[in-house]
């Protein structure tokens, strides 16, 4: 965090100094509201959660060394005390920012908004110094501690944001004002909150609302071939860039194509010229995320031939997102296991079989949460999908959801031992203990809520008789 004294936070939120002796001690380490990742010269928030009281750890983090705590009480040792704390987080963030004057980038988006993050950071870090949304932290909380985490060397400011109402984004991007939007995708994430594609399409723009005007730099980098995206273009008076693989697109992909082992390779265009890409990840999925990738930082000044080694250079960044591993015994696992919604789950089973290519492949599959009176369609869907596709076997894992996946593969004619319905995250790896064989490529994907990433530790705990080669 760039440094502020006690008594310049006091006054950007709007609190009340208490127990602080000097208040021109300087905040200079980050703003965290874990007691546990507290540093010397940091402050620490303390939230009122279902399970614990922030305000109870104060004592031991200002022993840990923070300046003081941002709560809504005193607490006996140096506080700046206020009605509302996330109300002061998003205010203390918004100060930054406006001090900062770095570039902030803000995105969103149905499905892929957290690789895509991590492809823009990846890419921008070649022009300067950037920071970026550590994992999925995309709501009112972890939104703004990631702008408070940048420091005065800080020029890119990418921040992920999502939404699970109409007004969501709105709020966000007065937080943090962002210059440059980006829109992926309007899919089915959330349907059953927010009610249908077209008021997530309603939700999702509220970010190209918020830029500034083309004459004042903004600049609204839209999906071409989302025929729910596109149209945002006549919802903001910023500049318009268009990605996609559409021939209108400014940004585009040609010659996409997979390698044997599943990365997809492209020719990036762009309107400064042209670059061969040839990506370390997985899918064919991650060509629309890279040329939402490359939009941005060809609006920042980075080349076709810059834009193409960062995105051949880029990995993974944040964790259970198809990430590939090989054990010692050939069997490959391929843990996306953090999150899912239908566009991610069928993503996710074609980069499965892209991989799979003469070996046999295994889906461990579990809940799409949030999919409303949607759900059973959609998890019919996956199913068939899983049978069309050829996946040599599906691990349906839970209750009525991933009843739902069979009977979805049934009916699409796997018969026999093709997919079987297993009760619990146990009961799969029982069954893949057993049954996997050396060469094997295992999916595992779920809603976060379901919790399927142990089915792929488990495995690889099993195939550790040594090192596991991490791709």
């Amino acid at each position: 965090m760039i440094a502020l004294s006690l008594a310049e936070i006091a006054t950007v939120v709007g609190g009340q100094m208490h127990d602080i002796p000097d208040p021109s001690v300087q905040v200079t380490a980050p703003v965290v509201r874990d007691s546990r990742e507290v540093e010397p010269g940091g402050l620490f928030v303390a939230f009122v959660g279902e399970r614990a009281d922030g305000h109870d750890f104060a004592p031991e983090v200002v022993e840990a060394g923070a300046a003081a705590v941002l709560g809504s009480r005193p607490v006996g040792v140096p506080a700046i005390v206020v009605d509302d704390v996330q109300a002061a987080l998003g205010a203390l963030a918004r100060h930054v920012v406006r001090r900062l004057g770095a570039t902030v980038v803000a995105l969103t988006g149905s499905a892929g908004k957290t690789s895509t993050k991590d492809l823009i950071a990846q890419v921008l870090q070649h022009k300067a110094p950037t920071v970026w949304t550590p994992g999925s932290l995309n709501n009112e909380i972890g939104l703004p501690l990631t702008a408070l985490s940048a420091t005065e060397e800080t020029r890119f400011l990418v921040l992920e944001m999502g939404a699970r109402g109409i007004g969501h984004i709105r709020y966000l991007t007065g937080l943090t004002p962002p210059r440059i939007g980006l829109v992926l995708n309007v899919g089915t994430a959330h349907i059953g909150e927010f009610g249908g594609r077209e008021q997530i399409a309603l939700a999702k723009g509220e970010l190209v609302e918020s830029l500034p005007s083309k004459d004042e730099g903004g600049i609204a980098v839209l999906n071409a071939d989302d025929p729910l995206v596109r149209p945002m273009a006549s919802r903001t008076a910023a500049k318009v860039v268009l990605f996609g693989e559409s021939d209108e697109a400014d940004v585009r992909a040609e010659n996409v194509r997979l390698t044997d082992s599943g990365q997809p390779a492209f020719s990036l265009h762009t309107p400064s010229g042209c670059s061969d890409v040839t990506m370390r990840l997985y899918g064919e999925h991650h060509v629309s995320n890279a040329l939402a990738a490359a939009a941005v930082a060809h609006e920042l000044g980075m080349s076709a031939e810059e834009i193409a080694t960062a995105l051949s250079e880029a990995g993974t960044l944040s964790r259970w997102r198809m990430e590939v591993t090989e054990r010692p015994d050939g069997v490959t696992v391929v843990n996306d296991a953090y999150n899912a919604n239908p566009e991610s789950m069928r993503a996710a089973l074609r980069a499965l079989v892209a991989m799979g290519k003469g070996r046999r492949t295994w889906a461990v599959l579990g809940k799409m949460a949030e999919l409303g009176d949607e759900a059973l369609a959609e998890h019919d869907a996956v199913g068939r999908l899983a049978v069309r596709l050829n996946v040599s076997k599906l691990v349906a894992v839970g209750g009525r959801e991933a009843s739902w996946l069979q009977l979805g593969a049934y009916n699409e004619g796997s018969w026999g031992e093709e997919s079987v319905h297993v009760s619990d995250a146990q009961a799969a790896i029982d069954l893949l203990r057993s049954e996997l064989r050396p060469g094997d490529v295992v999916l595992v994907k779920a809603s976060r809520s379901v919790g399927l990433e142990s089915v792929a530790q488990a495995l690889l705990e099993t195939g550790a008789e040594g090192e596991v080669a991490a791709r």
